[in-house]
């Protein structure tokens, strides 16, 4: 009569365990949406939007000087938008530095703030071709303002959700501060600008230059 033995289960060695569980954790990554691809996939964004707004140029029907000074009306608004992509890109990429992973309220908050960009070319182009008219002017102050209501959803997501070691509170109030005043003065050049448009569109290269510079005084100390 044969003898019963008791079965050995088989054992799976450390290594090879270790090895199956990050590769099943790699591939979780690889499905999951990262903010370094939200960032690629913003910056493509933004360099596709300067294209647009260089493609919007035409050079002038007569071969003079005087022609091409005539036309300062679109290189203003050129000057003017080019700025603003590059003040607005720069400030994103700072906010993203913050950005552990790329949750589902954070891309949304993110693809606002990009439609809120694409705006950008047809009210550049609309207030060239009217020569700065009241309307127009107010339009593109109008997408400044919502550029702005976005990026404060991104500092809400990024800044005001982060713990408190990695963002002093003075940094928060400087920057909840910096963007709910701006985001004011850019709802009032629009509503200037339908009564005088220089003056409209003066107000929001003003807010801009604040902007410069994205960390407040003390976010270099918060992020070491």
């Amino acid at each position: 009569m044969a003898s019963l033995r008791p079965t050995r289960k088989a054992k799976v060695k450390p290594d090879l365990a270790v090895g199956l569980s990050s590769q099943v954790h790699d591939m979780r990554m690889l499905g999951r949406a990262t903010p370094e691809r939200l960032s690629a996939f913003s910056d493509g964004v933004f360099a596709v939007l300067i294209t647009v707004l260089v493609l919007e140029l035409r050079p002038p029907e007569l071969p003079t000087f005087a022609a091409l000074l005539s036309l300062w009306p679109t290189w203003l608004s050129y000057a003017v938008s080019y700025l603003f992509i590059a003040i607005v890109w720069t400030n994103h990429h700072y906010l993203m530095r913050y950005a552990k992973e790329a949750t589902p309220r954070l891309m949304w908050f993110n693809f606002a703030h990009l439609f809120s960009m694409s705006l950008l070319p047809l009210s550049t182009a609309w207030m060239a071709v009217s020569r700065l008219s009241p309307q127009p002017v107010a339009f593109y102050a109008a997408v400044f303002f919502l550029v702005n209501v976005t990026y404060i959803c991104l500092i809400w997501e990024l800044i005001d959700r982060s713990p408190v070691d990695e963002v002093s509170p003075t940094v928060r109030k400087i920057m909840r501060f910096r963007s709910i005043t701006t985001l004011c003065l850019f709802g009032a050049a629009a509503a200037v600008a339908l009564i005088h448009p220089l003056a409209g569109l003066g107000i929001c290269i003003c807010c801009l230059i604040v902007y410069l510079k994205p960390d407040p005084p003390g976010a270099e100390k918060s992020l070491t």
